[in-house]
C-alpha cells in the first residue's frame, strides 16, 4: 500500500512539473495605431512593424510573456485600454501628468520630442512664426497640444499624420508638427515629400513614450517594467534604434 501510494504521489508531482514545464506563456494583447513610422506601421506585406514593435517584443521575451498586437485608430485607443479591448498600449505614447491621471504607464523607454515641418518655401523657423496659418497634427497628441498653445495659429487635426502631410503638399495647411523621428521619415527620407519639405529648428518639446495599462493593473505594469529593464541593461534597444531611427 505505501509503496502504491509512494507511486502515485511521483506521478502526481511528475504531472504537476511537466503541466508547468509546457504551460504557454502569458499572452498580452498590445493595441498600436500603425500609422506612426519608423516607430509603428504596416509594411508591403500588411505586417506590423517599426521600432515599438520590436522593442515590445523584446521586452516580452525578456520578462516572460507573449504579445499579440492589435492595429487600432488612435481616436479611441486610450478608451479600448479602459474597456479592457486590450492589455496596452505602445504607440508613441507621450508620458504627460494628464494622462497619467487616468492611466498608469511603464518606465520611459525612448525620449522623444515635437518639432515643426513646413514647405521649403517657407521663412518662417518657429510656430508662432506661422501666425494666420493652419498647422496640422494627428488628433488627441501633443503636437497637437502645442500648436492650441500659439494664438493666432489654427489646429487641423487628422486621424492619421500622413494625412496632414498630404494636406501640406497640396497646400492646404502651412505646416505639421509632429515627432521628430516621424518628421525625418516624411520630410526627409520620403521620396515625395524630400524636395518639398523641411524640418525647421530643433524638437521644442522634452518628452518620452511609455507603455500604457488600465489604471491599477500593477500585475502588467510590473511585468512590463521587469522587461523594459532587462533589455535596457542588455542594450537590445540600442540595436532596435540603430535599425528604426538611424
Amino acid at each position: 500500500m505505501k509503496m502504491i501510494k509512494m507511486l502515485v504521489a511521483l506521478l502526481t508531482a511528475t504531472a504537476l512539473m511537466t503541466g508547468s514545464a509546457l504551460a504557454a506563456p502569458r499572452k498580452v494583447v498590445v493595441a498600436t495605431d500603425a500609422t506612426w513610422p519608423p516607430m509603428e506601421m504596416v509594411d508591403k506585406d500588411k505586417k506590423i512593424v517599426g521600432f515599438d514593435i520590436d522593442f515590445m517584443n523584446e521586452v516580452a521575451k525578456a520578462a516572460g510573456f507573449t504579445v499579440e498586437f492589435k492595429n487600432t485608430a488612435w481616436d479611441g485607443i486610450f478608451a479600448g485600454v479602459e474597456s479592457g479591448q486590450y492589455d496596452a498600449i505602445i504607440s508613441s505614447v507621450t508620458i504627460t501628468e494628464e494622462r497619467q491621471k487616468k492611466y498608469d504607464f511603464s518606465l520611459p523607454y525612448i525620449d522623444a520630442g515635437q518639432i515643426l515641418i513646413v514647405p521649403k518655401t517657407e521663412k518662417g523657423v518657429k510656430l508662432a512664426d506661422l501666425k494666420g496659418k493652419k498647422i496640422g497634427a494627428q488628433i488627441g497628441t501633443t503636437g497637437a497640444m502645442e500648436i492650441k498653445k500659439i494664438k493666432g495659429i489654427e489646429l487641423k487635426t487628422y486621424d492619421e499624420v500622413g494625412l496632414a502631410f498630404e494636406d501640406m503638399a497640396a497646400g492646404r495647411i502651412g505646416g505639421v508638427v509632429c515627432d521628430e523621428p516621424t518628421a525625418i521619415i516624411y520630410a526627409l527620407k520620403k521620396d515625395e515629400y524630400r524636395d518639398k519639405f523641411k524640418i525647421v529648428g530643433k524638437p521644442f518639446t522634452k518628452e518620452a513614450y511609455g507603455i500604457v495599462v488600465k489604471k491599477g493593473n500593477k500585475e502588467l505594469l510590473d511585468l512590463i517594467n521587469k522587461g523594459i529593464k532587462a533589455v535596457k541593461a542588455k542594450k537590445t534597444d540600442a540595436a532596435i534604434k540603430k535599425q528604426w531611427l538611424k
